[in-house]
């Protein structure tokens, strides 16, 4: 499935190893699609094929948020045993909550896969409804730090705690006021890539990378500067250098994550000469290239090439 995917099946075993999340959502659906199962073989009761669509088809007319969630967890409490989830308000947030009342038949890894699989999907479809970010404020799971907890932060919320009793999850109460925005024909579209298209989530205060990624990218081969990027999203130079700040990152940082990550995507599906790759991701010559490349996997391209590629998967 590795194969079909367009994965080369040794890169899991390399922990600096990267995948563009296309290719990662095509393995997502033919796992599903090869266990019969949307759930993974995760659950005491497999989620049969339209386990998703109906969860979203039971809370697209809705009128709020508030009310989209109650339908979504009414239905997640039908269809699944091992968990129970609720919505709690509080004066100052709104509260989601996951409580597991049976023992899954996995290992721990599959435990902690299952607990975050099912707040993406909650949490990602809430998001899509409503057609914006809503952000977590705070996350507490419910199980001991793995050895990845740094990269929660970037994935769930800015604040993360671990071993707490359930996991409860944060956020702003004046979200539930929300209007659902979705309508019958986006869910047609929404459902083409879902729900793999939302296992990685996104908080409101990273949006803004988002953006400037997206606008560097669309530019290429031309190399835009900060300046260039920043009228083009109406900021100010300086604007735009604080709220990256505030975001965490910084205009450098996204540029090179972008390289990373398109750097890796064209040597394991391109036969493109490594100068051209160089070139079109704004280095001076193939060796600065070959520098950042290295710093960035701990191998250079040429090596990352031989072992990564696919040849069934070479484009021209």
């Amino acid at each position: 499935m590795l194969e079909c995917a367009g994965i080369a099946s040794q890169v899991i075993k390399e922990k600096a190893a990267r995948i563009p999340i296309a290719r990662f959502a095509a393995l997502y659906r033919l796992v599903n699609e090869q266990l019969d199962d949307e759930g993974f073989g995760l659950f005491s009761r497999p989620l049969r094929p339209g386990y998703f669509e109906f969860m979203c088809r039971s809370a697209l007319s809705a009128a709020t948020l508030d009310e989209a969630l109650q339908r979504i967890l009414r239905y997640q409490n039908i269809v699944m045993d091992d968990f129970v989830v609720k919505l709690e308000k509080t004066p100052d947030a709104a509260l989601l909550t996951i409580i597991q009342v049976q023992t899954l038949a996995v290992n721990q890894a599959g435990r902690v896969f299952a607990i975050e699989w099912l707040l993406r999907v909650i949490h990602g479809l809430a998001t899509w409804l409503v057609a914006r970010p809503v952000a977590l404020d705070q996350v507490a799971f419910p199980y001991p730090p793995p050895v990845h907890a740094a990269e929660y932060e970037l994935v769930f919320a800015p604040r993360c705690s671990f071993d707490a009793p359930q996991l409860t999850a944060r956020f702003a109460l004046e979200a539930l006021n929300l209007p659902v925005r979705r309508d019958d024909a986006a869910l047609r579209l929404f459902l083409v890539d879902a729900p793999a298209s939302i296992t990685t989530l996104y908080r409101r205060e990273r949006v803004l990378s988002t953006r400037v990624r997206d606008a560097l990218r669309s530019a290429l081969p031309e190399h835009r500067p900060l300046p260039e990027i920043a009228r083009a999203l109406f900021l100010s130079p300086r604007s735009l250098h604080r709220r990256l700040a505030e975001e965490g990152t910084s205009f450098q940082a996204i540029k090179d994550a972008l390289r990373r990550d398109l750097a890796s995507e064209w040597l394991s599906k391109t036969q493109r000469p490594l100068s051209r790759i160089a070139a079109d991701l704004g280095f001076a010559d193939a060796s600065a290239f070959y520098r950042a490349f290295n710093t960035w996997t701990g191998e250079g391209p040429r090596q990352y090439r031989q072992r990564a590629i696919l040849p069934a998967q070479i484009e021209p």
